[in-house]
């Protein structure tokens, strides 16, 4: 208890001044400076903790919250622009269920594995399975919830396959290991609790896993896998 009152009271310091010789100053009284002739060996004493009128904070842990306040803001900052959905215009069912699984995707509440069938633009049927927060993770989504492009499967997600040039890729990410050798069909492992997600109509998708088809204009099919890690950090 007696170190989060410290906690406290540094933090009080750090949120009411600029910097560290700020809260110096406000601890020099004008009786000291008026002894001691010198700005800069009243601060020096007020570090020490021989002069002040409060709360002794040593200079690296007013430093120290400092930045960790500073980061924490930044870090707030971050998530609510990278937050790419918010604000739009959202017609399509496919484009909603994204948008509200976009935050918890982010920050890893949720862990969702898109499957998308459709033509790509050469009138080529494709179908493959992407880890939502992987490609959030590594491209601008702002394309897909302008409406200027359409998600699609790709050779570099967890698998895509090409029903016209019959070309199979399978490719494990940062969330999910791959298991294609499964006679049963394609297999998800999520790397943080080693939970099996299996993406078979006719089976169950796994423990703390859901499987929610999409009616959608923009897509022949779409059905999106959502896990929920119960692994604690």
């Amino acid at each position: 208890m007696a170190q989060d009152d410290a906690m406290t009271a540094v933090d009080n310091i750090v949120t009411q001044f600029n910097t560290y010789e700020d809260f110096l100053d406000s601890q020099i009284t004008t009786v000291d400076l008026y002894y001691l002739e010198d700005e800069g060996l009243a601060r020096q004493l007020v570090e020490l903790g021989y002069r002040g009128t409060g709360e002794i904070v040593k200079r690296e842990d007013f430093e120290a919250r400092k930045a960790a306040i500073e980061i924490a803001r930044l870090a707030e900052r971050n998530q609510k622009k990278t937050l790419t959905s918010a604000g739009k215009d959202l017609r399509d069912n496919f484009l909603k269920a994204l948008a509200v699984r976009e935050e918890d995707n982010r920050t890893g509440k949720v862990s969702s594995v898109i499957f998308i069938r459709d033509k790509n633009t050469h009138g080529q049927e494709i179908s493959g399975y992407i880890d939502y927060a992987h490609r959030l993770k590594n491209e601008d989504f702002e394309v897909y919830f302008s409406g200027k492009k359409r998600l699609l499967p790709r050779t570099t997600d967890l698998s895509f396959y090409n029903w016209d040039s019959h070309v199979v890729v399978c490719n494990s990410s940062s969330n999910y290991q791959v298991i294609s050798d499964n006679p049963d069909g394609l297999l998800f492992k999520y790397k943080r609790d080693r939970k099996i997600l299996n993406v078979d109509p006719k089976a169950q998708p796994g423990d703390n896993s859901t499987r929610i088809p999409i009616q959608t204009d923009l897509y022949i099919q779409a059905v999106i896998f959502d896990h929920v890690s119960r692994r604690k950090n």
